[in-house]
């Protein structure tokens, strides 16, 4: 990706256009810390994996085709590796585990990728609690093929399980999960008064480009704002036809890039995302924080 310089070139007495790219892309750097870190939900305490002591991890935020080095250490007790999913461009280090006590530096180099995709540790177990955001916005000189949005949002489907997850057979998810998280929050629905609720706050008449990733394995999620609707403009790292709908479906992993248009005026609105099985649900908010006049 890059701009453009145009230069006229004389050759056999004809003019010729001449457009060379000049690249913009850049190279970012991230330092992830695998390590134990205490979490409190559903009214009991655990040690859960994480990155960088958040859950979900950190969010990388590049351009289209940029260069990513991601420094992962290993402070935790087990063998972990990283996928980052959709990305098409090559990936040093796709297959290597990294041992407690060491480290390693993925180097991702994006392509046309633009949108939103996704990391995770590969096995199942760690998986749970170590993921993140991919977030590639567009070239410093390309714009949206859409109208740009006021601000953008990171949603992440994720799970909780009261049990501790061990290694165990890495290959098999952990289970059916006693709960279901928006950004690391498992609403107001579970009975416990210490439980946070994910909270999207907005201004009227604003235009927002909402990511969805769907982290909780092997359950198709349903998410949906109350009285809104969403216009799809891309799905697992590329542009889509624009379409509408009130609610999304989403299989695991997959990841979809709406519009939102908070064009209601009153109060705050219910955040839902639920498996498709119908087990559970949970909730955040949308607030509007100003008005029409």
């Amino acid at each position: 990706m890059g701009s453009e310089k145009r230069e006229f070139i004389w050759l056999s007495g004809l003019l010729f256009l001449n457009i060379l790219v000049l690249s913009t892309a850049d190279v970012l750097y991230y330092e992830f810390f695998l390590q134990e870190s205490q979490f409190t939900k559903l009214c009991s305490t655990k040690s859960i994996l994480t990155v960088n002591g958040s859950f979900p991890g950190p969010e990388i935020r590049v351009r289209r085709g940029d260069t990513v080095f991601v420094n992962v250490h290993n402070q935790g007790n087990h063998a972990v590796s990283l996928k980052w999913e959709g990305v098409k461009g090559s990936i040093d280090g796709s297959n290597e585990l990294i041992q407690p006590g060491r480290n390693f530096t993925y180097k991702i180099e994006l392509k046309d990728e633009i949108g939103t995709l996704w990391w995770h540790a590969t096995s199942a177990w760690a998986a749970a609690t170590v993921h993140g955001a991919l977030v590639i916005s567009p070239a410093a000189n390309e714009d949206y093929p859409f109208p740009a949005p006021t601000s953008d949002q990171t949603i992440i489907l994720g799970q909780w399980f009261r049990q501790a997850l061990t290694e165990g057979d890495k290959t098999i998810a952990p289970g059916r999960a006693d709960a279901y998280t928006i950004n690391g929050d498992p609403g107001e629905i579970y009975g416990c008064s210490n439980d946070t609720t994910f909270e999207m706050q907005v201004d009227y008449e604003g235009l927002y480009l909402v990511r969805v990733i769907n982290a909780v394995a092997n359950e198709t999620m349903v998410f949906g704002v109350a009285s809104h609707s969403f216009t799809i403009v891309g799905q697992n790292g590329a542009y889509t036809k624009r379409s509408f709908t009130n609610s999304l479906t989403l299989a695991p992993a997959q990841v979809v890039d709406v519009l939102l248009c908070a064009n209601v005026n009153v109060g705050h609105y219910y955040i839902t995302a639920r498996p498709s099985s119908g087990t559970y649900i949970t909730n955040g908010i949308l607030r509007y924080l100003t008005t029409s006049s």
